[in-house]
């Protein structure tokens, strides 16, 4: 029953979400994510907003970032109790907590777990990330508690590699050869949370690890369940099936959840920059007057106005403001003017229009933003044509080289270097041998990023840093849209047990502090 008394499991049913429950003790979380399956539980693989939040609950880094922080200089000991660098910062030790264990009996975590997460991380066959650990020379185990880096030169932030985020996330060497495959569905790591089991396309439940060593969950479990559908979610929520989920990412949705007694949004960062990549080494898209005439069609201020204020800000560069580096200062085309629009195009030798694939996933936040820029690059006489996929095929062929425009939804760690390397540098260009998400095809600024990499003055690096912004700009690699901060919702009864202002898992992450009042 709900408040007004009417009774709402029927409706829910009907509209796809499960009410078969699993048997679980009370202070089980119930979390409903706008997803059809799971990706991947392997942290070294997960980029998609769906999966990524589950690395935050499995798994550590030997440095964290602070629970509802996404700050950078107040990262603080995670399996690493301590650690230190040498003068030019190309060597760093760390020692490892003593007596830290990994889930299902996989034993103590050691030196040796750490140099094959890490130099897991930097293999293109096992990491997504792998271009970000570029700089590192070797890793050893100097003992069974102590490990050291040495990279070939320094680089921003060495800690940010080595944090609880992407490619740092520590896994148990045992368990990742033991498993294989089905280790993306059945991870072993050290967190607050274990892996149960697994139920495709309906949910993974994960239980309280007993042995965490920042002190047992408060939580018994979670039930991380798949509910694409918005409708389908926030009924569940407000029916009490869900005590949280994945926001909508628009105004109206967050006015409505506010005005709902029970409930609350919280609304974090880190924000992740939406932009349309542009192929620029395919026809029509490689003449720059026609990726000119694509930014100009693109009216970014609507947008903002389609999103809401809350949850969307203007974008002022091809890397998310916030991150170390990031300049403002170069203009993006995006003013919505058809008309000039039009004439570039013409003026290119397309005066009857162009048309331009896309594949799109068929998550509905993303989906209706790519609708939007359909509509308005109509306006111009450019017809994008839309092929829309489920998320996991979608990630699949965007990486394939499959979509001459794609819309990418991303944060990273927020130092300049790792958002130009992997979406603008050269080595990143999906569909080489050392691809990351380099949709663009951009090579403009390689110099740039680079050099910024070991530069030791840090007004150097910031100059580096913005000459790189600028050339990308400027060749239209990209059309920066807008940045969207990330909303959930909860009923009030949920405590985080900490101060939720940003999420670097693009999730809220559950704590051995998180409980149910």
């Amino acid at each position: 029953m709900n408040r007004t008394g009417i009774y709402v499991l029927p409706l829910v049913a009907a509209l796809g979400v499960s009410t078969a429950m699993p048997a679980f003790a009370q202070g089980v979380l119930k979390y409903g994510m706008a997803s059809q399956d799971l990706g991947t539980m392997d942290p070294h693989r997960a980029t998609s907003t769906p999966d990524k939040p589950i690395s935050g609950w499995v798994f550590n880094g030997l440095v964290r970032f602070k629970p509802g922080s996404d700050d950078i200089g107040s990262l603080e000991p995670d399996l690493a109790e301590s650690w230190e660098s040498n003068d030019d910062g190309t060597e760093w030790t760390f020692k490892l907590r003593a007596g830290v264990t990994f889930h299902h009996g996989y034993g103590e975590v050691t030196a040796e777990d750490v140099v094959f997460s890490l130099n897991r991380s930097a293999d293109p066959d096992t990491s997504a990330f792998s271009s970000d650990y570029a700089a590192i020379d070797k890793i050893e185990a100097i003992d069974p508690l102590t490990v050291k880096i040495t990279l070939k030169q320094p680089i921003p932030s060495l800690l940010g590699l080595v944090a609880n985020y992407h490619g740092g996330n520590i896994v148990s060497k045992k368990a990742a050869e033991e498993r294989g495959a089905d280790f993306a569905t059945q991870p072993v790591g050290t967190g607050p949370f274990m892996v149960e089991n697994y139920v495709p396309q309906e949910r993974v439940t994960f239980v309280a690890n007993p042995d965490y060593f920042r002190g047992t969950p408060k939580l018994d479990g979670i039930e991380y369940r798949y509910i694409p559908s918005d409708s389908a979610r926030d009924l569940a929520l407000r029916a009490g099936e869900l005590d949280v989920s994945y926001g909508r990412q628009d105004q109206e949705w967050i006015d409505s959840v506010g005005r709902t007694d029970g409930l609350t949004v919280d609304i974090m960062r880190p924000a992740e920059l939406q932009q349309f990549h542009l192929n620029t080494k395919s026809a029509p898209l490689d003449n720059i007057e026609v990726r000119r005439a694509v930014a100009t069609a693109l009216n970014r201020p609507e947008y903002i106005q389609f999103i809401g204020e809350s949850l969307a800000q203007p974008a002022g560069s091809v890397i998310p403001a916030g991150n170390l580096g990031w300049d403002g200062s170069t203009p993006i085309y995006g003013e919505g003017d058809a008309e000039a629009a039009r004439k570039m195009l013409a003026d290119a030798g397309f005066a009857d229009g162009i048309s331009l694939k896309m594949v799109q996933t068929s998550l509905p936040n993303m989906l209706s933003v790519a609708q939007v820029a359909q509509a308005q690059l109509a306006l111009a006489g450019i017809d994008l044509q839309l092929e829309v996929v489920d998320h996991q095929t979608f990630h699949a062929e965007i990486r394939e080289d499959r979509s001459q425009v794609v819309y990418y939804s991303a944060a990273r760690f927020p130092v300049a270097d790792v958002f130009l390397t992997q979406f603008f540098h050269s080595a990143s260009i999906v569909g080489t041998p050392t691809a990351s998400i380099n949709f663009s095809h951009c090579d403009v600024a390689d110099d740039e990023i680079v050099r910024a990499r070991s530069e030791t003055d840090p007004e150097v690096q910031r100059q580096l840093w913005t000459s790189a912004q600028k050339k990308i700009i400027e060749h239209i690699c990209a059309v920066p849209l807008y940045e969207q901060l990330i909303a959930y919702a909860r009923r009030d009864n949920v405590e985080w047990g900490y101060d939720l202002q940003a999420g670097m898992h693009l999730g809220p992450i559950v704590t051995e502090l998180t409980e149910l009042r």
